[in-house]
């Protein structure tokens, strides 16, 4: 199995690094010629309007569209913005997912917070009851999800975090940034 992150802008190398605690090989995508051979594409954190720019940039945002109607594609935090379908402003966006998003929807970089989370669907893929840790970075939410989008994660006051839709997924944080290697283990089983 071989894993691409897009390395535009972002934290790209914490996504690697994780990728190769867990033995997959990785790729940084840049061009479209390097989504050639992947099996599936992490999306990173960052900022949105820049990965969205810089896609348009480098002539990225067909390529990807058509990589993520075959191939699984996880955003996290900017990634989750840039992959769904409606973020209420006008963006670069790969709409593959069935998701509203709405950015900065916590606050600031001083609102950024920790929290534990219950995730059914990765407590099986795992066999792990324990909680997953979350890392939240002036984070997004997804206000809705819609068709055959579904909820993974909410937080404690309903708001949701973290969404699936098929060979798709998308997460409001960054499970880079912690040493839970079971999220990254999760969209490999979508990969495979």
């Amino acid at each position: 199995m071989k894993i691409g992150v897009l390395a535009l802008q972002g934290d790209f190398a914490e996504h690697i690094a994780m990728l190769k605690r867990l033995k997959v090989e990785t790729a940084e995508v840049r061009l479209p010629e390097h989504l050639d051979g992947l099996d599936g594409l992490i999306i990173p954190g960052g900022e949105s309007t820049t990965i969205g720019k810089l896609a348009v940039a480098y002539n990225l945002m067909e390529p990807l569209k058509l990589f993520g109607q075959r191939h699984a594609i996880w955003g996290t935090c900017a990634g989750a913005i840039f992959i769904s379908k409606d973020v209420g402003r006008d963006q670069p966006l790969l709409s593959l997912m069935d998701i509203k998003v709405r950015r900065n929807a916590f606050g600031r970089q001083v609102d950024s917070f920790e929290t534990d989370l219950d995730i059914p669907e990765l407590k099986q893929a795992t066999g792990t009851d324990a909680p997953y840790h979350a890392v939240f970075i002036r984070a997004p939410i997804i206000e809705s999800v819609s068709g055959d989008a579904k909820v993974l994660a909410s937080i404690s006051d309903g708001r949701i975090v973290a969404a699936q839709q098929g060979h798709l997924l998308a997460t409001s944080f960054h499970p880079e940034l912690t040493n839970d290697t079971r999220f990254h283990e999760y969209f490999l089983s979508l990969a495979d």
